[in-house]
């Protein structure tokens, strides 16, 4: 029968929770000279708001080839898989390691900071036996401990931290991936605080898995982060789908991910998750920048500001951590003088000059400041800023304490 009746107004649902009282958005502005992040360039900030298009988009497709591209550069490898990971740092060092890693891998991590203490335990989460080789730390490891450790261990996987953001130390490299090769295992080195900052040359020093940062000397917002596979690496990722074993992670399946960002053969892309557009975006023009620089420039300026850095510190009698040849360009330890409250002089340095520093982990905690000067913010004007603030919070201190 026809329904005779006047239609009936939909009733407006209604929101059972009512809206938080937050106000509008208003960060403060901070001059960020701690150990990530680092101040991003502006043209950065412009590129974020720029309009989006689909993560399929034929368009953003050819962006992700140049970021790749760009990422080739700042590595200086020519490894096919090298991609933007959705996610921050730590998401593409979890998946360097779910990739590559089968439970009962001997993975032998060199310790001598707070990253090498956070690599056992997200190896271990995978399966792998952790086996270490302990320094204290802001020290350094040589090639006759790496090659008696290895021979010892005899691992699938040696983990590297190229810059130890935890002690500013940095680790030389040469030489290690040629040990790897005469054991048959895997090099994978760290560069989340030394990409763009200091030389890095990934094929000509064997490394065959890498991940890195963006936040810090490439000056782009955190939550887009560098990962490299190098060909030795991806044979294994394929014996591993050969024999069945699937990635531990989903999200950072890179058998899966490969059809998307990789390609083959001229294979269409397929949909796996989707992308961070604007944040390719920032890393596409943070990346531009540095090669509009040059590597070289970049890397030189990275040292040069740091150097000053360390003579204006030393002029107010301050000791360093790490012994000069191993300091990290990008960021410096600075041991806290016996009698000061080195939280309370972070904290002022902050409130009073609107100036982030950072202070020590694990073992250092307490120990150092930790003094940042990345990517866009490695000036020698940030060195003599941080560096009179600092002056003023000690000496504002010890007036307090008369």
């Amino acid at each position: 029968a026809e329904y005779m009746g006047e239609a009936q107004p939909m009733s407006q649902p209604k929101a059972l929770l009512p809206p938080p009282v937050v106000g509008p958005l208003r960060p403060p502005h901070r001059l960020l000279l701690g150990p990530g992040p680092s101040n991003a360039h502006p043209s950065v900030y412009a590129a974020m708001s720029l309009p989006q298009i689909g993560h399929m988009d034929p368009d953003f497709i050819s962006l992700a080839e140049e970021v790749k591209a760009l990422l080739r550069y700042v590595w200086q490898t020519q490894n096919s898989f090298t991609i933007p990971c959705s996610g921050t740092g730590s998401a593409a060092w979890e998946a360097a390691v779910a990739n590559v890693t089968h439970p009962g891998d001997v993975h032998l991590t060199l310790v001598s900071g707070y990253f090498g203490e956070r690599h056992c335990d997200m190896a271990s989460r995978y399966g792998a036996v952790v086996k270490r080789l302990d320094k204290p730390w802001g020290q350094v490891f040589s090639l006759d401990e790496i090659r008696a450790a290895i021979e010892e261990h005899k691992p699938q996987v040696l983990w590297v931290c190229h810059a130890e953001t935890s002690t500013g130390a940095l680790q030389p490299v040469e030489g290690i991936g040629q040990i790897c090769r005469e054991h048959d295992c895997l090099f994978m080195l760290d560069t989340v605080t030394s990409i763009g900052g200091a030389p890095i040359y990934l094929d000509e020093w064997l490394v065959d898995v890498s991940y890195a940062g963006s936040q810090k000397c490439l000056s782009c917002p955190p939550g887009v982060a560098p990962v490299t596979f190098g060909p030795r690496a991806l044979e294994r990722m394929e014996r591993f789908a050969k024999e069945g074993r699937k990635v531990p992670s989903w999200y950072l399946d890179m058998t899966m991910i490969a059809k998307y960002l990789v390609g083959s053969s001229g294979a269409p892309r397929v949909y796996h998750h989707t992308a961070p557009i604007s944040m390719i975006y920032a890393l596409r023009q943070a990346l531009h920048i540095v090669a509009d620089e040059g590597l070289e420039n970049a890397w030189q300026r990275h040292r040069e500001t740091a150097e000053f850095l360390w003579e204006e510190l030393e002029k107010l009698g301050l000791v360093l951590h790490v012994e000069r040849e191993y300091r990290l360009p990008s960021l410096t330890t600075v041991r806290i003088p016996e009698g000061v409250d080195g939280a309370a002089v972070t904290k002022y340095v902050r409130e009073q000059f609107h100036i982030e520093i950072g202070g020590g982990l694990g073992q250092l905690g307490g120990k150092v400041w930790r003094i940042g000067l990345m990517g866009f913010n490695s000036r020698k004007e940030n060195a003599l800023i941080v560096v009179a603030a600092l002056k003023a919070a000690i000496e504002a201190q010890k007036k307090a304490q008369k």
